[in-house]
């Protein structure tokens, strides 16, 4: 029998935008989902999924969950092994979280661990990078790498992929709101490129401007100057407005948030539904920005970053 392990994200900077290169910052959060792998008899794999989720994201998510194992693996050369895969820990699957990550992280070092394959960190994320594919089509690599490192990171995708492990003084508090709305990632991804393609020197504006952002947030953020920090995720979210990723529940609870008081709100993750993310030190902000959420109808998640 073989466990992993693989963390939930939040990602505070340029989602979308850095599927094109531009730096993004991450961070894993203090949820995880695991895998148990066992050998079986029967001649096939079998997945069972006992994730806590949002409803319908497990259905709406099965046909790239089972492209998304079958790619995890060929590429540890075990597609012709009977094995049983059990999912399950603390992180709801939903979008906007790296649910989708954190499973693949968990499955590659479940099989590792069950045919003591002895992989390095790096492989698990590489076995993990294909994964997404079968979720995303073409995945940026940041939500695995959050899963597969956790912490804080600063994530630029290249050839090779740039990563910065980032230190900050204490952890910072957040909220996270679920929309309930299961995304459609690929799709969201789809259309950002179709629209680059169409409207390049709009979108060479706006990514312009999205680089910027990122780069005095990291500033912020190593300086711990958290009004700043606030009112660069208020910017990132306006922009990722203008690429279309965002949607009416998300906008409401953005806005909601900062209304509350966070000193910056955004939405998190691919767009369309999903999470927000709200900053938010200090338990006292953080309670009364869940508390917000929460008599709105929609889910609130209470954790922190930097940890």
């Amino acid at each position: 029998m073989g466990k992993g392990k693989g963390f939930g994200k939040v990602i505070l900077f340029n989602e979308h935008f850095v599927v094109y290169g531009i730096p993004s910052i991450v961070s894993a959060i203090d949820l995880k989902t695991t895998a148990v792998v066992e050998k079986h008899t029967k001649n096939q794999v079998i997945l069972d999924d006992q994730r806590p989720a949002t409803k319908g994201y497990k259905e709406e998510k099965k046909k790239h969950r089972k492209e998304s194992l079958n790619r995890i693996l060929k590429k540890m050369e075990k597609e012709n092994h009977p094995l049983k895969i059990t999912l399950g820990g603390n992180l709801v699957a939903a979008s906007g979280i790296g649910a989708s990550a954190a499973s693949c992280v968990a499955i590659a070092r479940a099989i590792n661990e069950e045919f003591n394959m002895e992989l390095t960190e790096e492989e698990i994320n590489a076995v993990a990078f294909e994964g997404e594919k079968g979720y995303h089509g073409s995945p940026s690599g940041v939500d695995n790498t959050a899963a597969t490192y956790g912490g804080l990171i600063w994530f630029k995708k290249g050839a090779p992929d740039v990563m910065e492990r980032l230190k900050i003084k204490t952890p910072l508090g957040i909220v996270m709101g679920n929309t309930g709305v299961v995304a459609n990632t690929k799709l969201a991804v789809k259309n950002v490129r179709q629209k680059k393609e169409k409207y390049p020197c709009l979108y060479e504006k706006i990514f312009t401007h999205a680089e910027q952002v990122v780069e005095h947030a990291k500033e912020a953020l190593m300086s711990y100057n958290l009004t700043e920090l606030g009112e660069c995720m208020n910017k990132n979210h306006s922009l990722l407005q203008k690429i279309a990723v965002s949607n009416k529940n998300l906008d409401f609870l953005v806005q909601l948030a900062r209304e509350t008081g966070a000193l910056g709100a955004k939405l998190t993750g691919g767009g369309l539904g999903g999470y927000m993310v709200a900053l938010t030190p200090g338990s006292t902000l953080q309670e009364k920005v869940a508390r917000a959420i929460t008599r709105e109808g929609f889910y609130a998640l209470k954790t922190r970053i930097g940890v």
